[in-house]
């Protein structure tokens, strides 16, 4: 069992027999009275995230999940399909699980997923994606004052606001966190 004082980041529990894994973290002592725990979960059966609210001395029941390298290789109407690296089995997850993290999984790339018997929880994906940028305005001649951005649209379907040195065919790296331009891409 969990304390909820121990359900930081990234931790994985239940409750009523559903998985879910935490995704911020808040502990707050008001005066005299009793410390709560306030944290952002994802729902990993269903993909969605609720916040829930629990007295400091609260238990959960620990999950005990396993963490695979497996490999991205197609997309269809209702599911992504990976490929384990070493047996060459092939795992399917529904796509309402792992919507956010598909923008950023392009094909043949491998990724971590998340098991908790047998059954894939969710997708693991690094802090920053680099990806081609397809659609952008050109930049204006003389506008070169400090944050000022324009739209751009990548090669995963994602609009953003980039500086106005990115032109169209340019590499960017993006935070898969915030979905923000972090920087141009250094080796393209």
């Amino acid at each position: 069992m969990l304390q909820a004082t121990d359900l930081k980041a990234g931790v994985t529990f239940q409750i009523d027999g559903k998985p879910y894994k935490v995704l911020k973290y808040f502990h707050q002592k008001l005066g005299r009275g009793g410390a709560t725990v306030r944290i952002t979960v994802k729902n990993l059966a269903t993909g969605k995230q609720v916040e829930k609210t629990f007295n400091s001395n609260h238990k959960v029941e620990e999950i005990s999940t396993i963490r695979k390298p497996l490999q991205f290789l197609y997309l269809d109407r209702a599911r992504a399909v990976f490929m384990d690296i070493e047996s060459y089995e092939q795992v399917e997850i529904p796509i309402p699980i792992i919507k956010e993290e598909l923008l950023y999984i392009k094909e043949g790339v491998n990724v971590g997923v998340l098991f908790w018997d047998d059954q894939p929880l969710s997708v693991e994906i690094p802090p920053k994606a680099t990806l081609e940028v397809v659609e952008t305005p050109p930049g204006v001649k003389g506008d070169s004052a400090t944050n000022i951005y324009k739209q751009a649209k990548l090669e995963n379907g994602l609009t953003l606001k980039v500086p106005l040195f990115v032109k169209r065919g340019d590499k960017i790296v993006v935070d898969t966190r915030t979905g923000e331009y972090v920087e141009r891409a250094k080796n393209y």
